[in-house]
């Protein structure tokens, strides 16, 4: 089963696209940490980044609720991509796509 579950923080204002005249399209980033001790017994922060897009009723809340820092649950399912770059190079990418969003208050 294709399933994802991440907590963060919006790393930028929601991009929203329109098509067809009414079909909306959010795309934004997130940033996860995990803090763990390393060998020297140092507190150690990893940020990873992930691309999420939403479609339908998850980019109204999105588009009037969130902004960059925003804290935020979300669950989706991976999705890969492809595509040719300006010079013909295959390049590959990774979203989550959504399908559940819960704004979660700052801490």
């Amino acid at each position: 089963r294709n399933k994802v579950t991440l907590i963060g923080n919006l790393g930028n204002t929601p991009e929203i696209k329109t098509f067809d005249g009414d079909k909306k399209m959010a795309r934004v980033s997130i940033a996860t940490n995990e803090t763990y001790k390393n060998k020297e017994g140092e507190r150690v922060t990893d940020t990873s980044w992930h691309t999420l897009v939403a479609w339908g009723p998850l980019v109204t809340i999105l588009e009037k609720y969130t902004s960059k820092g925003s804290k935020v649950a979300v669950e989706g399912k991976l999705v890969n991509n492809s595509y040719f770059d300006k010079e013909g190079i295959k390049r590959y990418s990774t979203e989550v796509q959504l399908n559940n969003l819960v704004l979660l208050a700052h801490s």
